[in-house]
């Protein structure tokens, strides 16, 4: 009789049927306990809050990347109209990067939303200053500190606007309270390098300004202030590094490199100085100062036709330099084009009217003094 051998299981069918098996009892445990891995993924796109952009903003302005800063400062004000904080610091911001009339509009909408807000007030009176609003800068910050008298930022913006008031006494004291109730706040020790400063103590202004930078490294202006200071008490090399690392914390100023064309240009390193100007411009092409010194260093190398166009530049951005008028004034003259130059000249004695170049263009034109 035939015999039929019992069939073998193959093993690696075997081992498969176990894994399965297995899988399925996980897949099955892991659905009753943890449900929340079945759930569908939510859309890619995360919700924008305005919490994370003031996060964000105030994290790149540590950084010093200011631009940054500035966006998302903006990004958190589009997002929520009525936050205080983004527009108040948004106008901190754009004061550093010298727009000054829109700081003052963004922190006064911030002073204005949050009036009883110390910060916002402080804000206010710094914007105020660094647009000249000295006696409006001295109420808001006094407001400030009226509302928090241990606010160290107040009284140093207080200092500030007294400094640029003349009135030395008060700015002196205001400046003293601000490092006694902040040590280690760098606002305090920069507005008492700025209190120093005004008063001719560059010394001591540098001391200030020293300790400020060590706070905060990464703030460009500071490293500029040094530099101005340096260059005052005729110490050019030390002015230079300062602004080569003005430069290196913030690549995106145009000041850092405008300031180190001017010393340049001081030296008479004529083109270097131009290439630096140029630079500034690229960066900022609304950046005024930059369209003035390229002027100025065109002049100077009697290329009058490069001088008129940045010349020309500068006064469309609204210079009210007299030497810009004049300078613009005499290129035109020396392509016997007084027509043209004479209005140069007029602006300027309306600027300045002890402003003696200007005076001699109009002679040299034909034109006669009035009596």
């Amino acid at each position: 009789m035939y015999l039929r051998h019992p069939r073998r299981e193959r093993p690696l069918l075997r081992w498969a049927l176990v894994v399965a098996n297995l899988v399925a009892l996980g897949g099955l445990y892991l659905a009753v306990s943890r449900p929340d891995l079945f759930r569908p993924s939510p859309p890619s796109t995360a919700v924008e809050t305005v919490e994370e952009h003031l996060l964000r903003g105030e994290a790149y302005f540590r950084e010093g990347k200011l631009e940054q800063a500035i966006a998302h400062y903006e990004r958190a004000a589009a997002l929520d109209p009525e936050n205080a904080l983004a527009f108040a610091r948004w106008g901190q911001l754009l004061a550093f990067r010298r727009q000054y009339a829109l700081a003052v509009e963004r922190t006064k909408r911030g002073a204005e939303l949050a009036p009883a807000n110390p910060e916002m007030n402080a804000l206010l009176a710094m914007a105020l200053d660094w647009n000249g609003d000295y006696d409006q800068a001295v109420l808001a910050a006094l407001r400030a500190i009226e509302l928090d008298p241990n606010y160290a930022d107040a009284h140093a913006y207080l200092a500030e606007a007294y400094a640029d008031l003349g009135r030395w006494e008060e700015a002196v004291q205001a400046a003293e309270e601000a490092l006694r109730l902040g040590e280690s706040n760098y606002v305090a020790h920069l507005n008492m390098g700025y209190v120093r400063e005004r008063m001719g103590n560059y010394g001591q202004a540098i001391v200030a300004y020293q300790q400020a930078s060590q706070l905060r490294p990464t703030l460009s202006f500071i490293y500029i202030r040094l530099a101005k200071n340096y260059k005052v008490l005729g110490n050019y090399a030390e002015a230079e590094a300062q602004l080569l690392k003005a430069s290196e914390v913030d690549p995106e100023d145009p000041e850092a490199y405008d300031e180190l064309g001017l010393l340049y240009y001081e030296r008479g390193e004529y083109e270097r100085s131009i290439s630096l100007f140029e630079r500034a411009a690229q960066i900022n092409p609304s950046y005024l100062r930059a369209y003035g010194h390229l002027g100025l260093a065109y002049y100077s190398q009697r290329r009058y036709e490069e001088a008129i166009t940045y010349l020309s530049k500068a006064i469309q951005l609204g210079s009210q330099a007299v030497e810009h008028y004049y300078m613009l004034g005499w290129a035109y003259t020396f392509f016997d084009e007084c027509d043209k130059a004479v209005p140069y000249f007029d602006h300027a004695v309306r600027l300045d009217p002890s402003a003696q170049a200007a005076w001699e263009g109009l002679e040299a034109c034909g034109e006669q003094r009035p009596d």
